[in-house]
């Protein structure tokens, strides 16, 4: 007997494995550009670990991490990598949302939802 549901799991489990694919693979190809431009850049110089140099501001905030990858600043281009494998579990979590809400599978969508907003309770470092 076959379901009346809108999605079946296969549909389902086909879209969040491509979804992970993709984003998985689009980070890693941000962070690789970035890196080799990073090295394009840095080819000759030493680094200097006499001095604990921390990270520059603009590599803490997400909207200035955005701005100095569209300046192509390589540092900014492998964070931004890292935001977007970051982001991919994430958006995991909300597709799997959409597609309980679409099957009315109202305890799963609860449960998923609460998952949700930890994950990004936690991203946004735990300020409302």
């Amino acid at each position: 007997m076959k379901s009346n549901r809108a999605l079946s799991d296969h549909q389902v489990e086909g879209f969040i494995g491509n979804l992970l694919r993709t984003g998985v693979i689009t980070a890693a190809c941000i962070v690789a550009a970035g890196g080799i431009f990073y090295l394009s850049r840095r080819a000759g110089t030493v680094p200097r670990y006499a001095m604990f140099q921390g990270e520059p501001d603009f590599l803490k905030r997400m909207g200035k991490i955005f701005q100095a990858a569209f300046s192509l600043r390589s540092e900014a281009i492998i964070q931004l990598g890292i935001l977007v494998l970051i982001a991919v579990p994430i958006a995991r979590v909300a597709v799997s949302v959409i597609a309980f809400l679409l099957r009315r599978d109202w305890l799963y969508c609860g449960v998923t939802i609460l998952v949700l907003a930890v994950l990004l309770f936690s991203l946004l470092g735990g300020k409302v």
